[in-house]
């Protein structure tokens, strides 16, 4: 097992939820990322999306585009933020996902990349613009030891595909909660009650509600179902609206945590 899983399976084993967060690599800048990424580890935050800036996020929504953005501006790149991640692990242990493009990491070469992130201790990959079909460059190198986790994406309109697309996938299964693009408050496709219920027929793994979550309450509906909730665009315009201010950060999750 990796971070993710050993993770995972300690929340379950206390019978809780997890919390994950989405925050733009490189933000405010390199050194206070690393600093609310430990922040976060010890408010509570249970797995972190680190998002890689690129200039067309195709699933992301202007606030996470207006961060990818802002990072690029300042020169953040995949090198840049692999060398922070591996800063980091002498003292955050906090699992840690890529949430990135494929373009990103064919320039940089795919085997080049796993090893990379191998070496850095990156646990798990979401790539949303790499359809289940031609994931098979990719996964011939995530085989090898230690190598990140390939987090499966499903969305309301994946009903036929789901089996096909959980079949084999470890760490959690990402739940799109509603149609379009990130950040869209709680705006949650009509049937996702019965959407998050079939998910959860055909998975063996741990299934999370992503996009548009910003309170406990947003979930609470779901809460029976689902394993985990994650919040991406309203967690970094409250880091943003709060000038990147440890204390609110780290008031926010234990708030989050406490009500979910």
């Amino acid at each position: 097992m990796n971070r993710i899983e050993e993770k995972l399976k300690a929340l379950k084993s206390k019978g809780k939820k997890a919390f994950i967060t989405y925050m733009t690599a490189g933000l405010p800048d390199m050194e206070r990322m690393k600093q609310i990424i430990c922040a976060q580890e010890e408010a509570g935050t249970d797995i972190i999306e680190l998002g890689i800036p690129f200039s067309d996020p195709v699933a992301d929504g202007p606030v996470i585009q207006s961060a990818s953005r802002r990072a690029i501006e300042q020169g953040v790149n995949l090198s840049g933020t692999f060398q922070a991640v591996e800063e980091l692990r002498g003292d955050c242990q906090i699992p840690i996902v890529f949430m990135m493009y494929y373009n990103t990491i064919l320039y940089y070469g795919v085997e080049k990349f796993v090893d990379k992130c191998i070496a850095c201790g990156v646990d798990g990959l979401i790539v949303p613009d790499l359809p289940y079909e031609e994931q098979d460059e990719i996964k011939a190198f995530l085989g090898k030891e230690d190598a990140p986790i390939l987090i499966p994406l499903v969305s309301p309109v994946s009903a036929q595909r789901i089996p096909m697309l959980l079949e084999g996938a470890r760490g959690f299964v990402y739940c799109v909660s509603s149609m379009g693009v990130t950040g869209q408050a709680a705006d949650f496709h009509k049937n996702v009650s019965n959407y998050l219920q079939n998910v959860k027929k055909y998975s063996h793994i741990p299934i999370m509600m992503g996009f548009g979550i910003r309170t406990p309450q947003d979930v609470q509906g779901y809460k029976e179902i689902v394993d985990g909730a994650i919040v991406g665009s309203h967690f970094i315009k409250m880091m943003e609206e709060n000038q990147y201010n440890i204390d609110k950060i780290k008031e926010y999750i234990k708030s989050f945590k406490a009500g979910f």
